[in-house]
């Protein structure tokens, strides 16, 4: 790997290298992974940056970057600094190259964080004297819970909140996975650990109508729902963060796998650097008003340097497994749930080819989905799947392979993260579900609400009721649900 000369520069003489004791803001970060450390200390006056030094451990990248944007912010004001972004640092020191110490350049972790790092040293500037708040919300897992534990390093006054959520009975009662008891002492027992004030807060009405009546309601319709959407936009980035602000804390945290960035006074939400665990697509509803008050420890770290952090810090749950359940369903068996819940949706009807011809019954409309090609029950020379579903006539179009896919489709409840409709059409990426590939497409506003995305290849798995989400590199610029 070879270093640019403005790097070897910044390297061998680096500038403002040290500390100041009696300092206005210090931010830090680091990584147990890489092994590099960075501080930065700020004296401010009239609101500008007087002074600024940089203490780092690591590697000649790592002094390079401290040094650069120590010297890009010298003299700036608060504001200035804030905006200084990641990309800014790297340009001036000569580009981009690859790194096999992170995913992001070949600056190492804390320089990829510089931009955080500064924000967190201005921000207790802005807040000298009185730590700034933070709610943060609470699984019980190691990602909400190693997200507590930095911001409690930085020098927030975090409070731990953990939400109780609906669940039907099983075995031993109603338990929601999100909630469950182990999960409550877990959550609990790492705030005990932190020190930091624990409470569990009862969405269980809210939950039932806006997430579970949803999901019912979309599989009678012949959709197939994403209730975690529904959750985030209506619970978690809605009830929970009204009641953050309600108890004068500036910001809620969570342990998803993405970034805020603030550019020019607006927001952007970014992908986080694990493309493995980012998060984004399911955030896509968040606008300018709650990225505001949002923070997001984790999106500059990969899993595995979550764990490590954990691990470091003796988190007791830091090798605890995730769970990717339906956290309400409590064997996980969504049709069964269906036929004890929405009986009257369960309504057998016509399998019909592409010519209208019958050739098969299926068992109710919310049993199947796009794409689908297990449980059609149908002998026929090639397999079939589920090309569509209509639930006025309670009737499912299935085809060959060959005829699955398509390459347009329409969104409706469509959010802009910048609160603003693109004037024209546009040129984005688009992930149809959570675990897809992102796929080239054209994006072209209908109205406020609705777009269409025509994709450059046919996409198999095009399915009404999941959410479309559309980017632009590491940017996402919104999303809404397929009609």
């Amino acid at each position: 790997m070879e270093y640019s000369e403005i790097v070897i520069e910044h390297f061998q003489n680096p500038r403002n290298v040290g500390g100041i004791e009696d300092a206005d803001g210090v931010g830090k970060m680091g990584s147990p992974v890489c092994g590099d450390l960075m501080e930065i200390y700020i004296k401010v006056n009239n609101s500008h940056i007087t002074d600024i030094k940089f203490r780092t451990f690591g590697c000649g990248a790592a002094i390079a970057s401290g040094s650069m944007a120590s010297e890009m912010i010298k003299g700036k004001s608060l504001a200035e600094a804030e905006a200084l972004t990641d990309e800014d640092v790297a340009q001036a020191l000569g580009g981009c190259q690859r790194r096999k110490c992170t995913a992001l350049t070949w600056l190492p972790v804390p320089c990829t964080k510089l931009s955080r790092t500064i924000a967190t040293s201005t921000m207790r500037v802005k807040n000298k004297g009185q730590a700034t708040r933070v709610v943060v919300a609470m699984s019980g897992g190691v990602d909400s819970s190693t997200a507590a534990a930095l911001l409690v390093e930085e020098g927030y006054q975090v409070i731990g909140v953990m939400m109780r959520l609906w669940a039907e009975g099983g075995e031993g009662g109603a338990t929601n996975r999100c909630c469950s008891p182990e999960a409550v002492e877990d959550a609990r027992h790492i705030c005990q650990i932190l020190d930091i004030p624990f409470y569990l807060i009862n969405y269980e009405e809210e939950f039932k109508h806006h997430v579970v009546d949803y999901f019912i309601h979309e599989y009678a319709s012949g959709r197939t729902p994403n209730p975690c959407l529904a959750c985030n936009r209506r619970i978690k980035f809605g009830l929970l963060l009204r009641c953050t602000l309600a108890l004068d804390a500036q910001y809620l945290a969570t342990g998803h796998y993405a970034r805020v960035r603030r550019v020019n006074g607006h927001y952007q939400l970014l992908k986080g650097v694990d493309g493995r665990k980012d998060q984004s697509y399911a955030l896509y509803m968040l606008g300018q008003e709650e990225l505001s008050h949002l923070l997001f420890p984790l999106g500059d770290y990969t899993k595995d340097e979550v764990r490590a952090i954990a691990l470091k810090r003796r988190l007791p749950v830091a090798e605890k497994a995730e769970s990717q359940e339906l956290c309400f369903v409590h064997d996980n068996d969504y049709r069964r749930f269906l036929r004890t819940h929405a009986p009257e949706a369960i309504q057998p009807g016509p399998i019909v080819d592409t010519a209208g011809r019958v050739i098969g019954q299926h068992k109710g409309l919310p049993f199947y989905t796009i794409g689908q090609r297990e449980g059609m029950g149908i002998a026929a020379p090639e397999a079939l799947y589920v090309l569509e579903m209509d639930a006025a006539r309670n009737t499912i179009v299935a085809g060959t392979k060959a005829e699955l896919g398509r390459q347009e489709l329409i969104a409706h409840q469509v959010r802009f993260v910048s609160g603003k409709v693109p004037e024209g059409p546009m040129d984005v990426t688009a992930k149809i579900r959570y675990k897809a590939v992102e796929a080239k497409a054209t994006l072209t506003p209908v109205d406020e609400n609705t777009v269409a995305l025509t994709f450059v290849e046919p996409q198999r798995d095009i399915t009404p009721g999941q959410g479309v989400v559309f980017y632009q590199g590491e940017v996402v610029l919104g999303g809404g649900i397929i009609a």
